[in-house]
């Protein structure tokens, strides 16, 4: 298959791309996937030392076959926005500290679909285990939680490894202390049955996004910039199953003034240890549940001893529980407003979904937003990216090819992977001397050929001698010229194949 030609002359470079046509978007719930990087393998080091060296692989336990990495396929209806994705990042992943190992998340006849008009039901959905939505770079979002809770019966923990169930459910296990040992530098790790996920800010996406992010190439780790004080508006870095946008956690002081300072958005929970009129349970004890908590649990204070989770120790620090965090506004506090409450003055941005609303870039005339919280430090802070309930109803999941096809008028914005067209790279021809070297970005594991001629208006092209197979997403054939005997060269660029990789869901 021919995929494009470009006209080289020796004396000048004229440069034409035909049968490409670039469209722009201003949706964001399109325009805002990041799909550069659909054309790459995804990689993931498999162990501390091949990080260290930047050693990466594309096969692995349980993926035998390479496959490409992130959103490969946007479909839209006035109705319905539908992905199809790998679920595996464009960044290299790994390694963990546990067994389980990522894989294409694709099936045969699978989509996944967020709504194009959120609605705000009266009563909130609490979330659940395993997607509640998914980073621009394909990467699943779970909440909280790691689906396991403090069992009073066996005073300890339930864990993948005790033995004694899933636990009560009263005193939830927070992902971010209890799994952080298993995180990637990335911050994200993968589940059994391999879908790679974030609980907390998803500090990998948000550096390829440009969201104040710092990567040191030689330790490979990613790093709050907490040198600047003067701020960018975070970007979209993902959407949840409501069909609210997930912000990174930068925003607008002012949520109706876009002129107005950026700066960090603040968490609407505090722990409880004693200020802000929390209670202490460092004294008392954990006998009690925070408002939220009671709500979701339907329980009420107070709670009875076989309900009581454990005394607050280096063991089970203050934090390792979901419900060692109180909600500010359940105490007297009110959000986007400087309050003094119980003697402690404070400004928090988000509601208890973790939610406000507020003008951004993407959406000049106001939205309902999530904002992912961290620190002032850099560091997560609960509830992360989203709190117990969606504020939205979260009507987006897992669907099918089917449904979507019968979805009309369905309209395709992106495909990409191997349906990707191949272009030239920024810098496409070079000439030193008698050499010339021509770059293309290409599709991973595609095979290329390169044909010259002497003369556009003849059938005849001969192949340079040798193929080539992109390394990572690039290509680059190198040609010998004499200007005397051939003043003027043309070449072409043929796909004229492709690697067998994982297409399982494409």
């Amino acid at each position: 298959m021919s995929i494009f030609h470009k006209g080289l002359a020796l004396s000048y470079i004229s440069l034409v791309l035909l049968g490409l046509e670039t469209v722009l978007h201003a949706d964001p719930q399109l325009s805002s996937w990041f799909t550069e990087a659909s054309t790459k393998y995804a990689q993931i080091y498999k162990t501390a030392a091949d990080r260290t060296a930047g050693i990466s692989s594309t096969t692995w336990t349980g993926q035998i076959l390479p496959t490409y990495a992130g959103v490969h396929e946007i479909n839209y209806s006035p109705t319905w926005i539908y992905i199809k994705n790998t679920g595996l990042a464009p960044y290299v992943m790994g390694p963990w500290d546990n067994p389980n190992l990522p894989k294409n998340q694709g099936t045969a006849n699978g989509v996944y679909r967020f709504p194009r008009t959120p609605t705000f039901p009266t009563g909130k959905t609490l979330t659940g285990m395993g997607s509640i939505g998914f980073l621009v770079d394909g990467v699943s979002i779970y909440n909280t939680a790691d689906g396991f809770s403090y069992s009073y019966a066996n005073s300890k923990d339930a864990s993948p490894v005790a033995g004694i169930g899933p636990g009560d459910g009263i005193w939830n296990r927070d992902a971010w202390p209890n799994e952080k040992i298993s995180f990637d530098y990335a911050l994200n790790h993968p589940q059994p049955s391999g879908q790679y996920h974030a609980h907390v800010t998803a500090i990998g996406v948000r550096y390829l996004l440009g969201d104040n992010v710092l990567y040191n190439d030689s330790t490979k780790q990613y790093s709050e910039n907490t040198s600047t004080t003067v701020f960018q508006h975070s970007p979209i870095i993902g959407w949840i199953n409501d069909g609210l946008p997930l912000y990174g956690p930068y925003g607008y002081s002012d949520p109706l003034d876009t002129a107005s300072p950026v700066r960090r958005m603040i968490s609407g929970y505090v722990q409880r240890d004693g200020t802000y009129g929390t209670a202490n349970l460092a004294i008392s004890g954990r006998t009690s549940l925070p408002k939220w908590a009671q709500q979701s649990q339907g329980k009420i204070n107070p709670l009875t001893a076989s309900q009581y989770g454990p005394p607050v120790s280096t063991t089970y620090e203050l934090g390792h529980f979901s419900e060692d965090y109180d909600y500010l506004g359940d105490l007297g506090y009110t959000q986007g407003v400087t309050s003094t409450v119980n003697g402690y003055t404070i400004r928090f941005d988000l509601n208890q979904y973790n939610v406000r609303y507020c003008k951004t870039p993407e959406f000049p005339n106001g939205t309902w937003a999530y904002f992912t919280t961290i620190t002032e430090g850099g560091k997560p802070w609960f509830p992360y990216n989203v709190g117990r309930w969606y504020y939205g109803s979260p009507t987006a999941g897992n669907s099918t090819t089917t449904t979507m096809n019968a979805d009309t008028p369905l309209t395709q914005h992106y495909k990409g992977a191997t349906s990707t067209s191949e272009t030239w790279n920024s810098t496409p021809v070079t000439v030193s001397g008698s050499t010339v070297t021509l770059k293309w970005n290409a599709v991973e594991g595609g095979t290329y050929q390169v044909s010259i001629s002497t003369d556009l208006s003849s059938s005849t092209w001969t192949p340079l001698s040798g193929t080539v197979t992109a390394a990572t997403n690039k290509g680059e054939k190198t040609d010998t010229v004499n200007t005397v005997t051939t003043p003027k060269k043309f070449y072409k660029l043929t796909r004229t194949g492709m690697a067998t990789y994982d297409n399982v869901g494409y």
